[in-house]
């Protein structure tokens, strides 16, 4: 990522997210992160079942890693390289983050 789209994500992460889900730059790599995966949810998957991807989680959280947010691969602790951006749909996000999953719970920021 360029220091203007670092510092663009670092704005939006201290006055609004919204900005940064709609940017066309995310939006970009979004639809490429979504393709790689076939619009499959990478849990799902991993248990042999299928359902269609509606999100594009973060690995390596927006918040905590500016730098990051436009990477779909990143370096990791064994110095591997491995995927920051995965495609999931909404029930396995809400596991991701630690939440329970609820059918009629509000739209998350990542998915306006």
């Amino acid at each position: 990522m360029t220091e203007t789209q670092i510092d663009f994500v670092k704005y939006c992460i201290k006055n609004d997210m919204h900005k940064f889900y709609t940017w066309s730059s995310w939006l970009n790599v979004r639809t490429k992160v979504l393709n790689i995966d076939k619009n499959e949810c990478q849990d799902c998957k991993a248990k042999g079942l299928y359902k269609r991807a509606t999100t594009v989680h973060h690995v390596n959280y927006v918040r905590k890693y500016p730098e990051l947010a436009l990477e779909i691969f990143y370096s990791g602790k064994s110095g591997q390289q491995e995927r920051n951006l995965v495609s999931l749909c909404h029930e396995c996000h809400e596991k991701r983050h630690g939440r329970v999953y609820d059918s009629a719970s509000a739209l998350t920021p990542e998915r306006w």
